[in-house]
């Protein structure tokens, strides 16, 4: 009888988890200012839900900030599992003591977080900073070793004999990758694009002191109008904007999301 009951009191649990907090920025995105002074769970008792979009895509000039968003995560998304992949391909396939600290360096940078002040410094030195290029590569450097961790994974489960196959085809080393293993490291590629997605598009903190009033991003730009006092009170704009600069990763993270599931299985797991 517990079996039984576990699978749904899972399902009852995820739905209270993510569904409580959903509900709870629609219904005050959907709100008129009064009603979402302190907001809560109860449903508007008008729904201005598309009023209020309308409004705050004008008012806090969303497209630009969208631009810079993509701007910067598009590149940081390509370059990261390119480099990742090809590295992760590498350090997989060899057993060297060598191989072993090299892969150990690479995904420090998981539990290592990096120094602000030192990345801030590094970028002036470079005259980088403030710029994309800047920002870019600082999530390169945060971000590799996520990538390098899932593919790392998932290459050792696939047998060696098919890159041996190639091979003895004449296939060389960048042949091999592009043709035998990029196309089976696609589930764990769209893993790790969810998740670099996920914290680069999210991201204030690193954002904030690298191109913080130069480049607009989502992010900065809701916490810009925030703190102006534009949106002071203002709950059910605020809960719109979120929900307006959540619903790409939303549609992303439901199309892949098969890949997601059998990438986290595959490659973290084993």
């Amino acid at each position: 009888m517990t079996r039984r009951l576990q699978p749904f009191a899972a399902i009852l649990l995820v739905a209270v988890v993510i569904g409580v907090p959903l509900w709870l920025v629609v219904a005050t995105a959907g709100k008129s200012q009064g009603e979402a002074v302190d907001p809560d769970l109860s449903p508007p008792t008008t729904w201005h839900l598309w009023e209020n979009l309308r409004r705050v895509w004008t008012d806090a000039d969303i497209p630009a900030a969208l631009f810079g968003s993509l701007l910067i995560v598009v590149p940081t998304v390509a370059i990261v599992l390119v480099l990742g992949s090809m590295a992760a391909w590498v350090l997989a396939r060899r057993t060297s003591r060598l191989t072993a600290v090299l892969y150990a360096l690479g995904i420090s940078g998981i539990i290592l977080p990096p120094a602000v002040v030192t990345v801030v410094l590094l970028l002036r030195q470079l005259g980088l900073a403030g710029t994309v290029t800047g920002m870019i590569g600082v999530y390169v450097g945060i971000y590799l070793s996520t990538v390098i961790f899932f593919v790392a994974g998932f290459v050792r489960t696939i047998p060696s004999s098919l890159e041996e196959a190639a091979q003895i085809d004449g296939a060389g080393p960048l042949a091999v990758f592009r043709r035998v293993v990029l196309p089976l490291l696609r589930p764990v590629l769209a893993t790790a694009t969810i998740l670099i997605c996920l914290y680069v598009w999210n991201d204030v903190f690193y954002a904030f002191f690298v191109i913080g009033g130069r480049i607009d991003t989502l992010p900065l730009n809701l916490f810009q109008v925030a703190s102006a006092g534009l949106y002071l009170n203002n709950w059910h704009l605020i809960f719109a904007y979120v929900l307006l600069m959540s619903l790409p990763l939303i549609v992303t993270f439901a199309v892949a999301q098969r890949k997601i599931i059998s990438g986290i299985t595959s490659g973290a797991v084993k």
